[in-house]
């Protein structure tokens, strides 16, 4: 997964837009980000959180300096515990350039102290999206964690897994008939980059990206060519889903 090769794949499979979502770190996302220069691949850096609850969250921003900001505070929620690279594997940190210049020693895969909430208020403050990730899994997930989806949480939009259409979710999970779903391949290595997700936006930007989740102006999601924003499913009649 180095970064020249993120994006070489992203072009071939004429990806647009890319998020660079690596689990409770953003070291890496400006070696992507200057890897994307002078192509047509458009990167918004962002971290993966986990919650004190076990949940992931995919938060998003416009700029690298955005996501360092909120990765330190997630390093300071996470335990004082260092990594197994054993166990878990190496941590490598790249410079801007994606040469490998050391190794993280603090344990990255587990969970920080931050609540939900905490997460999705933390990263609206500083300009970012968060979107709970892979509700339809059985781990890891705001559903099977909390059994549901808190009406007071302030959320636009929540990811389902790529291994699950719209029409399944919404039978599986009516309470996904109140957020517009989006999907990513959530790729771990290079095969796994996939196409998922199609946006109507003005620019490749978290505003936008909020927008479209919202429906705002014609702005739209869509997943396996459906929309997939609320509004859709109280103006359109399908025997599909019904």
């Amino acid at each position: 997964m180095l970064p020249e090769l993120i994006i070489a794949k992203a072009q071939e499979l004429g990806v647009d837009v890319i998020g660079i979502t690596d689990h409770n770190s953003a070291e890496n996302v400006q070696a992507v980000v200057n890897a994307s220069k002078h192509t047509t691949v458009h990167v918004l850096p962002g971290i993966e959180v986990q919650t004190r609850e076990e949940v992931h969250v995919i938060t998003l921003f416009d700029t690298v300096e955005q996501a360092l900001s909120w990765q330190e505070i997630v390093y300071a929620h996470l335990p004082s515990l260092k990594n197994n690279a054993r166990l878990f594997g190496q941590q490598i940190v790249l410079d801007g350039n994606g040469d490998p210049v050391g190794y993280l020693d603090r344990l990255l895969i587990t969970a920080t102290s931050l609540s939900v909430e905490d997460v999705l208020g933390i990263v609206k403050d500083f300009g970012g999206i968060g979107i709970p990730a892979h509700v339809d899994r059985q781990s890891f997930s705001l559903i099977a964690n909390l059994g549901f989806i808190p009406e007071e949480m302030d959320i636009l939009a929540v990811e389902i897994s790529a291994h699950m259409g719209p029409y399944e979710a919404w039978k599986r999970f009516r309470q996904l008939e109140s957020y517009t779903l989006v999907s990513n391949s959530d790729a771990h290595r290079l095969d796994d980059l996939a196409p998922r997700m199609s946006l109507a936006v003005q620019d490749p930007t978290v505003a936008e990206l909020q927008l479209a989740c919202a429906g705002v102006d014609g702005r739209s999601v869509q997943l396996e060519g459906i929309c997939t924003n609320p509004s859709f499913l109280t103006t359109s009649l399908f025997a599909g889903y019904s």
